[in-house]
C-alpha cells in the first residue's frame, strides 16, 4: 500500500501523512461520487471506459498500473539481505503472511460471506496481497525495527510477484470444492493461472519492474536523501489519485445497484476487521513468544495484519471486471484497513509499555 516514507527514522504516533490520515475520508467521498454520477449521470463513466484493446478498457489499466507504481518505487530492494540474517524471524514472517494470513481470510470469507460469492473472492484476494509498503507507516508509528520492515517489505514484493497467480488459482477454484464450498453464480470457467498470472504480470510486474529500475537508476544518480525527500514524495499522491478514479468509476457502474444495498459495505467489512485484529494478535504473541525484541516483533505483526489492496482490486478488475463483486469486496479493503492499522499502533505500543519494559529501557 501507499505513502510517503521520506526517511528511515522513526516518527512519532500521530504524524501519519495529510493524505493518508484521511484516506477513509477519501475513499467514502470517491464512493458517495461514483453513487451519484452511477444515477444521475450513468453514460458518463460508460463512454470513458469504453475506450478499450479487446475486453481491456485503457483507462481502466492505467489508473491500475499508476496506482501500483508509487509503492513498488519505494520498496528498499537493496535491504533483502536484512531478513535472511535471523532465518527464525525469516520462517515466522513467511508462516505468518503465506500460511496463516491467506488460510485465516479464506476461512473468513466463507464463514461470513457463503450467500455471497463474488464478496467472498474479493476478501480472498486482499488476503493473499500482502502488505508492500503502507506497512512501513504503520511500523515506524509504532517505533519497530524500520530497517527489517524495509527488507520484509521488499521480500513480500518479489514473493507475490511469482507466486500470487499460483495462490490466487489454489484459494479460489481449487480448495473451495474440497472443503464442500461452491461460488454458485460466479462463472468459473474462464478462470485459470494462466489468466490471473497474466493480470499480475500486467498490473504487479510492469510497476515492479519500473519501480525497481527507478529506485536503482536515480539513487545511484541522485543519492538515496534526494529519492527519499524529494522523488518519493513527488509521485505518493498517483496512488491516491489512480485508486479514488478507480473507485469513482467503479461505483458508477454499480450506482443504482449500491442505492439498494448499502448493508453490502457492512458485510464485507465485519470479516475485515476481525481479519486485522486477529492478524495482528496472533502474530504478535508468535513474535513474543519466540523471544523476539519489540521492534521485530511490532514489525512482524504489522506486515502479518496489513495487505496490499492496491493489488487485490488490480487483479479482481482485470479478472472478474470493474463492475464485479470481487472488485467491490477488494475496495472496502482499505476502508476498513486504515482506521483499524491505526488503532493497532496505539496496541503495539500498549504492548511495548506492558510486556517490554526493560528492552525498550
Amino acid at each position: 500500500m501507499s505513502t510517503s516514507t521520506p526517511t528511515c527514522r522513526p516518527r512519532p504516533a500521530g504524524r501519519l501523512a495529510f493524505l493518508d490520515r484521511y484516506l477513509t475520508l477519501w475513499i467514502f467521498l470517491a464512493m458517495a461520487l461514483g453513487v451519484v454520477l452511477g444515477n444521475v449521470a450513468p453514460g458518463v463513466v460508460r463512454r470513458l471506459t469504453s475506450l478499450s484493446v479487446g475486453t481491456t478498457s485503457i483507462p481502466i489499466a492505467l489508473g491500475l498500473i499508476l496506482m501500483m507504481y508509487p509503492p513498488l518505487a519505494k520498496v528498499r530492494y537493496e535491504e533483502l539481505p536484512l531478513v535472511f540474517r535471523n532465518t527464525k524471524i525469516l520462517a515466522l514472517s513467511l508462516v505468518q503472511n503465506w500460511v496463516i494470513g491467506p488460510i485465516l481470510m479464506f476461512a473468513l470469507a466463507l464463514l461470513f460471506l457463503s450467500g455471497y460469492p463474488e464478496y467472498a473472492i474479493g476478501l480472498i484476494l486482499i488476503g493473499l496481497a500482502r502488505c508492500i509498503a503502507m506497512v512501513i507507516v504503520w511500523n515506524e508509528l509504532a517505533h519497530g525495527d524500520t530497517e527489517y520492515a524495509a527488507g520484509l517489505v521488499a521480500f513480500n514484493s518479489i514473493f507475490q510477484v511469482f507466486f500470487y497467480s499460483a495462490y490466487a488459482y489454489l484459494f479460489v477454484k481449487v480448495l473451495p470444492p474440497l472443503f464442500g464450498y461452491s461460488f454458485g453464480a460466479v462463472d468459473l470457467s474462464g478462470i485459470s493461472m494462466g489468466a490471473i498470472a497474466e493480470s499480475v504480470f500486467i498490473y504487479l510486474g510492469i510497476p515492479f519492474l519500473a519501480g525497481m529500475v527507478t529506485r536503482f537508476a536515480l539513487v545511484r544518480a541522485k543519492g538515496r536523501a534526494w529519492y527519499e525527500t524529494r522523488f518519493i514524495p513527488a509521485i505518493s499522491p498517483v496512488t491516491l489519485v489512480s485508486l479514488l478514479f478507480t473507485i469513482v468509476v467503479m461505483f458508477s457502474l454499480q450506482g443504482q445497484n449500491i442505492v439498494r444495498i448499502p448493508l453490502d459495505v457492512l458485510r464485507i467489512a465485519v470479516p475485515l476487521l476481525i481479519y486485522f485484529v486477529v492478524m495482528f494478535l496472533v502474530s504478535f504473541w508468535m513474535g513474543h513468544a519466540i523471544g523476539a525484541d519489540y521492534a521485530k516483533t511490532t514489525t512482524l505483526s504489522f506486515t502479518a495484519a496489513s495487505n496490499n489492496f492496491e493489488l487485490a482490486i488490480a487483479v479482481a478488475v482485470a479478472v472478474f471486471g470493474i463492475g464485479s463483486g470481487a472488485a467491490f469486496a477488494a475496495v472496502i479493503g482499505p476502508l476498513v484497513e486504515v482506521p483499524v492499522l491505526i488503532g493497532l499502533v496505539n496496541v503495539a505500543l500498549y504492548f511495548q509499555r506492558r510486556y517490554f519494559v526493560v528492552a525498550s529501557a
